[in-house]
């Protein structure tokens, strides 16, 4: 006989795996059959607490997926007869008990391409749209989301819990876009999955979540979801091919590493040539677009010993026709100056510097820039201010580190 510790580790360990990997499928599935964030979010939580005690006495079943989405359907209907106030009646919601039986896994509808553009729709503001992406899909807690936006846990719940209510109110269709709609709102899903990589690729793995390992599941999640899209596997080519250098990023005193100086020994390769593949099949459809361009750029840093910079900054003329963004512009004049065009690169730095004046990498790349062109005292000022709005330590040692090369040259 089962132990009721060890049963209670089975169905905790079985949990955690259905939080990390199924969570957001089942989230899907009941709010296209409720309708309701909070509701399918409350109904599966409920569904969890009872799944601990229940799965602890009498193990895990067969089909834990089909288990917990037929008691989440239960928890809602009985949420419902408890509050008057919800429009939907007890007697609507019963056809989704849908019988006594266990539902398999390849039963439960995977709906969350639709959840993914639901969260990303363009009437949600851009923070909003990401803390709900991160709490319905990647699973992320209300105090975790809020650790990578630097709010409190209160101030976080009070966003998402608007949000949610901003998508019922509005009657936002819980629907993949129509397909003359597609390319426009791909872009927006495209932008929050690459902003919570680079918000956990800029802070590092943490001990709760890792951000960056997070963005790439839901990336390898979008491909599965829809395939052959040149501009989804060109984001994840993106997200392969900077996360396989996360290795070198950092010395062994913890200063952040410019890719140049990496060691490239360690560097994930087979993470880095499925990026480049990636790459190719994508470039292959055709269908040129921004993620696509931003890839192939990353590429033209690996596949050789040094950077093609000639290359590079091709491609940022071609970015740029396509985003014509201040910081497409800053990433261009850097091209420019590895390309030996200082003057040029210093006259496009000086066109976006009041754009980017609160932008720390503008003003680490327009310090290296004033060095490079002799212009001492203006670069010290350039790294200062790069020091000062820098969040990230590892950053700061670095450029502490320049302004103490550059004072010790004098």
């Amino acid at each position: 006989m089962v132990s009721a510790a060890s049963g209670a580790v089975a169905a905790t360990r079985a949990l955690d795996h259905l939080v990390r990997n199924e969570r957001g499928r089942l989230t899907a599935a009941l709010i296209a059959r409720l309708g309701n964030f909070q509701l399918a979010e409350d109904a599966l939580q409920d569904a969890m607490v009872s799944a601990v005690s229940h799965w602890g006495r009498n193990g895990v079943p067969h089909s834990p997926q089909g288990w917990l989405l037929q008691v989440a359907y239960r928890k809602a209907i009985d949420r419902i007869r408890h509050d008057r106030s919800q429009a939907r009646t007890v007697s609507a919601l019963k056809p989704l008990l849908g019988g006594e039986t266990g539902v398999e896994p390849h039963e439960i509808p995977d709906e969350r391409l639709r959840l993914i553009f639901t969260c990303c729709h363009p009437a949600l503001e851009r923070k909003s749209q990401v803390a709900l992406t991160l709490r319905t899909i990647a699973g992320l807690s209300t105090a975790e989301i809020a650790a990578v936006f630097l709010d409190s846990e209160t101030t976080m719940g009070q966003r998402l819990s608007r949000a949610k209510t901003k998508i019922a109110a509005a009657g936002i269709p819980f629907a993949v876009p129509q397909a003359e709609d597609w390319p426009g709102r791909l872009q927006a899903v495209l932008a929050v999955i690459y902003l919570v990589f680079t918000s956990g690729y800029a802070a590092g793995p943490t001990e709760a979540r890792d951000l960056a390992t997070e963005a790439i599941y839901l990336m390898r999640m979008l491909d599965r979801l829809r395939p052959d899209e040149a501009e989804i596997e060109g984001c994840q080519a993106l997200l392969l091919i900077t996360h396989g250098r996360r290795a070198a990023r950092l010395d062994t005193n913890g200063v952040t590493v410019p890719l140049a100086e990496q060691d490239r020994q360690l560097w994930d390769r087979p993470m880095i040539e499925e990026g480049l593949s990636l790459v190719a099949r994508a470039m292959a459809r055709r269908t040129p677009g921004p993620y696509q361009i931003k890839a192939a750029i990353a590429a033209c840093h690996v596949q050789a010993e040094r950077s093609d910079w000639p290359q590079i900054a091709l491609l940022y003329d071609e970015l740029w026709r396509l985003e014509p963004t201040p910081v497409v512009r800053l990433n261009r004049a850097v091209a420019l100056a590895e390309t030996g065009l200082f003057d040029l690169a210093l006259q496009e730095t000086g066109m976006v510097a009041g754009e980017l004046d609160q932008y720390q990498p503008f003003h680490a790349a327009h310090a290296d820039l004033l060095a490079r062109t002799g212009q001492t005292a203006p670069a010290l000022l350039a790294y200062a201010r790069a020091i000062e709005l820098s969040g990230s330590e590892p950053d700061r040692n670095w450029l502490r580190q320049r302004c103490m090369q550059l004072r010790q040259r004098v």
